[in-house]
């Protein structure tokens, strides 16, 4: 059985280069997820919908749209355990932490509130998602993740800034609510990465390998 590792963080904090130097450091050990998965699963793309104002009042819905998250790994949860079971590593952008960590954010609560409790006993207890082995948390000033975030948009238009992206106070918010889960090495220990330097992707494969 691998490990599934977790890289999570705020809205432009760098976890997509983040997995790529990992996946070079754990050399070909190592199979790639990242959710909402878009295009792929019908749940993601009502996010996208979501997320770009498409849905009207419903994507208001704090409960209703973590729903959607939720949905989409529990249809991913067979080919996360198919994953597990012929790789050393499975490694994920975005997991069950970022649907508490927004929703909790949303709705102004902390990571001990009565939001993530809700998300524990959807996604793990009724859902069964594996747990993970780790989670890197990616922890970079909301100001210099939206500068990024900017910036990719400007040069991606697959990539657009959405409305929760777009949304600074709430990204200050997750950001909290990020530390607070790592302190409480929420599902499983979190490893704090400045995301505002080069990560050693090296040292963290040795880390995680422990």
């Amino acid at each position: 059985m691998g490990r599934l590792i977790v890289i999570e963080g705020i809205d432009g904090a760098g976890k997509r280069t983040l997995a790529d130097a990992l996946d070079r450091a754990l050399a070909g050990k190592v199979a790639r997820l990242a959710f909402p998965r878009y295009g792929v699963d019908v749940h993601a793309d009502l996010i996208r919908d979501g997320l770009h104002g498409r849905l009207g009042p419903f994507g208001d819905e704090v409960y209703g749209m973590a729903m959607l998250y939720a949905l989409d790994r529990r249809a991913a949860a067979a080919d996360l355990r198919a994953a597990l079971d012929a790789h050393e590593y499975v490694l994920l952008d975005r997991y069950v932490a970022s649907n508490a960590a927004f929703g909790s954010a949303r709705l102004h609560q902390d990571a001990r509130g009565e939001f993530v409790r809700w998300v524990h006993a959807i996604e793990i207890e009724r859902f069964g998602l594996p747990l993970p082995h780790a989670h890197l948390l990616l922890r970079v000033a909301p100001s210099v993740a939206a500068e990024r975030s900017t910036r990719r948009a400007l040069t991606d238009a697959e990539r657009g800034r959405d409305t929760w992206e777009s949304d600074d106070a709430l990204q200050a918010r997750v950001a909290a609510v990020y530390d607070g889960l790592a302190t409480d090495s929420w599902l499983a220990p979190w490893h704090v990465v400045d995301g505002t330097t080069t990560p050693d992707a090296d040292e963290l494969a040795k880390r995680l390998a422990e």
